[in-house]
């Protein structure tokens, strides 16, 4: 099994993503413990000396001026986290919650908040355990970070609240802990702002969602070749040197991928020097490097953007190691909300692409002798047609959410909180925008290989044959109308897996 360490210097996105989509343990280092307990005496030194503190003797928010007597202080971090617990709607998925929880467990661990060891040790737990808390999926603004998700994941440590049963259903906090063997835990001053002041959420979120977009963006590679393979396209467009001359990193490396994927292909050599082919392919072939390479360069960006945030110390207040604590803005989403919503707009085009290579796939006016709708008898059947409504729609629900929300601050906290970054809106929608460029991707899949298929007794390249050999398995060959809902869940699932991918590339060597 693996075990994720969690040191005082954080955490890489690698450890975030094994502990979130996979089963791995966490534990924190001695050297952590020994940073968190240095800053903890510093919070009990300012305690003791009476002088008020944000978030240690005073009250939060638009009541930062309201004075907390020291035997109400404990008391004080109780009441935030139950009063900030106030989300609403469906449970989030159990992969983010994880990504929240041990992305808080590296913010405490960095020794600039001011709690006990004890607090991230719960937390960890709760990963080890397969606790996993029901977080509703509105509440944050992305103001102080994710408040209200982050409380809902406090509430559990002190038993209550509820949490997320493997069935999908809610239970008790306090029941689950107790099955687990585990303790509530009591708060001490300034811990229940510790537990839920930061950006956690969003930049769980973020980092889930570019490891989904790295794998998509490169298998929008792939469907765009066998698109532009089955509709006799050229591949005289993603020739190196014709890219070399626009040196964009990411157009490169999907104008590489495409050009690989179509060679040792009988299909591509039936019109290769055919004088009455067309000159030019449409945009949505010839410039598929264009706009999937764009994407790729949006990607770069925000996952630079994401590993800034990684090593950052977004707590509020802070607790500086000569023995100061200040009031920062560090928790702000305004990084990440910009990043996500800039990567919806990239991810968006890549999809609305591929529709457009889907259309002209069954378009008999455009397909290059391809039969109506990849139908072999169109009329009584009507083959994909409806398909390509499926994918039309998601493409417009794709851009309506590519929509910044990030732009639409609104006041809140008896406007102490005039301005908020929306962040946990831009990368919830972002995963939305991720989750609809899988469908659009296995419809231009299927009827890629649908295509393909036509085409016979022509072989395609390697990765046609791959392709024709896996969605073949559910599919099978081109014939009259089945049930399609199931086979484009399957077409899903053979585009967001990895084994199509790898079946490809070991004919081709690794896509770029």
């Amino acid at each position: 099994m693996i075990t994720v360490i969690v040191e005082p210097t954080g955490i890489t996105p690698a450890d975030v993503l094994a502990v979130a989509r996979g089963h791995a343990r966490v534990e924190i280092a001695a050297a952590t413990v020994d940073a968190m307990r240095t800053s903890r005496a510093i919070v009990d030194g300012i305690e003791a000396s009476g002088r008020p503190v944000y978030g240690v003797s005073t009250g939060f928010g638009a009541l930062a001026n309201t004075a907390i007597a020291p035997e109400r202080r404990a008391e004080l971090q109780h009441a935030l986290i139950r009063s900030h617990a106030a989300g609403i709607g469906a449970p989030m998925p159990r992969e983010v919650v994880r990504a929240m929880i041990l992305l808080r467990v590296r913010s405490l661990a960095l020794g600039r908040s001011g709690v006990r060891p004890e607090l991230a040790h719960g937390l960890v737990d709760l990963l080890n355990h397969d606790i996993t808390p029901w977080v509703p999926e509105h509440g944050s603004l992305g103001a102080s970070g994710d408040l209200a998700p982050l409380a809902h994941c406090a509430l559990v440590l002190l038993g209550e609240g509820w949490v997320l049963g493997k069935d999908g259903m809610r239970i008790s906090a306090a029941e689950a802990l107790h099955a687990a063997g585990l303790s509530p835990l009591d708060l001490a001053a300034k811990e229940g702002l510790a537990l839920i002041n930061g950006t956690d959420g969003m930049l769980g979120m973020l980092l889930l969602a570019i490891d989904d977009a790295a794998h998509l963006f490169a298998m929008a590679d792939v469907t765009a070749a066998l698109a532009i393979e089955a509709m006799l396209g050229s591949e005289r467009p993603f020739l190196p040197e014709l890219h070399t001359i626009r040196p964009h990193p990411g157009q490169a490396a999907s104008a590489a991928n495409i050009y690989r994927l179509l060679q040792d292909s009988a299909v591509m050599d039936s019109h290769r020097d055919d004088l009455a082919h067309a000159v030019q392919d449409a945009y949505s072939m010839r410039c598929a490097p264009q706009v999937a390479g764009a994407a790729r360069d949006t990607l770069e960006f925000v996952t630079t953007v994401a590993g800034r945030e990684l090593l950052s110390v977004v707590d509020n207040p802070v607790v500086l190691p000569d023995g100061r604590v200040e009031s920062t803005g560090n928790f702000h989403g305004a990084p990440l909300g910009f990043a996500a919503d800039f990567l919806a707009i990239a991810a968006a085009e890549v999809g609305a692409i591929a529709e457009r290579r889907v259309d002209r796939l069954l378009d008999v006016t455009r397909s290059r002798e391809l039969p109506p709708f990849l139908s072999p008898d169109a009329g009584v059947n009507s083959g994909l047609m409806i398909a390509q409504y499926t994918a039309a729609g998601i493409v417009a629900e794709n851009r309506r959410l590519a929509a910044p929300a990030s732009v639409d601050s609104l006041p809140t906290s008896g406007m102490q909180e005039d301005h908020v970054s929306m962040g946990w809106a831009a990368t919830k929608k972002l995963r939305t925008v991720l989750d609809n460029l899988t469908s659009l991707l296995a419809v231009e899949l299927l009827s890629a290989v649908r295509g393909l298929q036509l085409r016979a007794p022509l072989t395609p390249s390697p990765a046609g044959r791959a392709a024709i050999a896996t969605v073949g398995e559910f599919a099978g060959e081109p014939g009259p109308d089945v049930f399609l809902a199931p086979v484009l869940e399957q077409a899903r699932a053979a585009v967001s897996g990895r084994s199509l991918r790898a079946e490809i590339e070991e004919s081709t060597g690794p896509l770029r």
